[in-house]
């Protein structure tokens, strides 16, 4: 399988190709060598973009030009540990990996062919000869970070700092901040390791655990915990410690629980961590919620709101005055969705003030208020100062009380546009909660404009999807939304793989249901009628409601039955 050195080196304008057969025009590519001029960006990238051409199909040509081959990589079973016989920094920065080893020769796949620099760079570098594979760049990068995460490293940095520290149970802080100074400073280095490896995995949440006999560090990826490392007990302090100073904390109170934040820059991205404090039999447990910075801003499209549910929302939003809600446990997405709402209602024309606790994402050209109840500033003295700034919408983060809740719904009431999000189970029990927090039931049926509750739904890993038939529990559960044309459709699970942690599932989406106050159910609500409210909302949402959309999912093949069953669950 060796290739001629002729071969190899013969650059191949594939672009010109694409126009001589017809594919691209010749303005096209005009148009899009104008784009390189002017950003820098792949060739082949602004083609896809400007969408003159599909991908998989300019991948296609430019192997058969190129006579490689064209891998999808999701379908290939990469070996990690023949991957990292190529450092990561050659990875990274050529954007290629490693899937063979042979005897005189190594299969490599990479995103551009054509880069003969990195073949000579690479090729003396692994001493053999390279056989070239295309691949899509996407999942290139998706399956570097996986080849190399830093679960070694953390291992190794762990049992360094372990080792430090066996001679003194007691961690000295002055050492420690010395240490602070040096780069190889192994507590700075095991938490740096972690951080990226987590950022690289899409993990929310870092759990740092102390148990009798080890220090157990777990992820939330896709909305389940999962185990990252286990080490020594003893290193636990020192961490603890450098994550107190880093958030500003007391570091001498390890009796009480303790609540901050910082900010760091992981892989060139710009993260705030939430920081939670919680002391246990066996030390201090510590959780952090990793928030990474939008680049690209938020938008409503990219929420995945059926289309005709996001025209009624943006109808909802665009009026001038009333009180829109978003329901959902804690993360749920429902911050995401009001980001994405404030995105598109942010106009020079209006003035925009958010009351948050904590400010989790920053928006420009709106006026954002971080709450402190340590001196006071609650949501409800910042919303009676908020009221005399002359705002046009108002975004309170959270309703957690009645005085919060009734300021709220005042302003809604005169001439302001409100959002804000409370923690209930689904749309039709909203307003219950609503007037179990002590609001009166006039306030919300005049101020009400409708409920939207959502869930994050984990989707089935495209790499081993396989097909599945329900269990007879799940088909009696899936009739009873789709009657008897549950048995026409097809359902997958995952089975698990390298690319998904042998989860099945990678990546979340949110399912909505919205509901609409019309003229009745404010009329139920001011009455109190409960029963007469509940029957009129499950009418507006025949076929609309959560449960509905999560099987949609499932017939889609986009999720498996079993995470439909286990969301519909958590708000039935």
């Amino acid at each position: 399988m060796q290739e001629s050195t002729i071969e190899r080196r013969r650059k191949i304008r594939v672009e010109d190709i694409l126009v001589q057969q017809g594919i691209i025009t010749h303005e096209q590519l005009v148009t899009a060598v104008a784009e390189l001029r002017n950003t820098g960006r792949k060739l082949s990238r602004i083609l896809v973009d400007l969408k003159y051409i599909d991908e998989n199909e300019l991948l296609r040509f430019t192997a058969e030009q190129l006579k490689i081959p064209y891998l999808e990589l999701t379908d290939y079973s990469v070996k990690p540990d023949v991957a990292k016989l190529l450092p990561e920094t050659l990875a990274r920065r050529f954007h290629v990996l490693l899937l063979e080893n042979l005897d005189a020769d190594v299969l490599l796949a990479m995103a551009d062919p054509t880069d003969l620099m990195t073949l000579d760079e690479l090729s003396r570098f692994l001493k053999k000869n390279i056989i070239r594979v295309l691949v899509k760049e996407s999942t290139l990068v998706k399956a570097i970070d996986q080849c190399y995460r830093r679960t070694d490293e953390i291992k190794v940095l762990a049992e360094q700092l372990r080792y430090e520290l066996a001679d003194n149970d007691a961690t000295d802080l002055n050492v420690l901040l010395a240490a602070d100074k040096a780069t190889d400073a192994p507590v700075v280095k095991l938490l740096k390791s972690v951080f990226e490896d987590a950022v690289q995995v899409r993990a929310s949440d870092i759990h740092i655990e102390p148990q009798e006999q080890k220090l157990l560090i777990r992820f939330r990826i896709d909305g389940q915990l999962q185990p990252q490392t286990e080490t020594d007990l003893k290193i636990s302090a020192a961490l603890v410690q450098k994550l107190k100073l880093m958030a500003g904390l007391d570091i001498s109170e390890k009796r009480l629980p303790h609540d901050g934040r910082f900010h760091i820059k992981v892989r060139h991205r710009s993260v705030d961590v939430r920081i939670s404090t919680m002391p246990t039999v066996y030390g201090e447990s510590v959780v952090m919620r990793l928030l990474i910075q939008h680049t690209s801003g938020f938008s409503l499209e990219k929420q995945g709101m059926p289309a005709e549910m996001l025209e009624r929302f943006r109808r909802l939003i665009q009026r001038s005055s009333g009180m829109v809600l978003l329901t959902g446990p804690t993360g749920s997405g429902k911050s995401t969705t009001l980001y994405a709402a404030l995105s598109e209602l942010n106009t020079s024309a209006k003035k925009i003030i958010t009351v948050e606790d904590p400010v989790e994402y920053r928006l420009q050209g709106i006026n954002q208020v971080q709450v402190n109840e340590k001196i006071d500033f609650s949501f409800a003295r910042v919303l009676r100062s908020v009221l005399r700034q002359d705002p046009d919408i108002i975004l309170i983060g959270e309703m957690r009380d009645q005085e919060t809740a009734q300021i709220a719904l005042r302003s809604a009431m005169t001439g302001h546009l409100v959002l804000s999000s409370l923690h209930t189970n689904s749309t039709i029990t909203t307003p219950g909660r609503m007037i179990d927090m002590g609001v009166p039931p006039f306030m919300i049926g005049m101020s009400l404009l409708g409920v939207v509750a959502q869930r994050l739904v984990r989707l089935v890993c495209e790499s081993c999807a396989e097909p599945y038939i329900p269990t007879p529990y799940e088909h009696i559960w899936l009739s009873l939304e789709l009657g008897e044309d549950v048995n026409k459709y097809n359902f997958v699970t995952g089975h698990g793989c390298s690319q998904c942690h042998n989860t099945g599932y990678q990546g979340r989406i949110a399912i909505y249901e919205l509901l609409e106050m019309t003229a009745e159910l404010a009329a139920a609500v001011t009455q109190n009628n409960n029963q007469l409210f509940t029957d009129l909302a499950q009418q507006q949402l025949q076929g609309k409601t959560l449960r509905h959309n999560a099987i949609l999912l499932a017939v889609a093949k986009r999720t498996s039955v079993t995470e439909a069953m286990w969301v519909s669950n958590q708000f039935e």
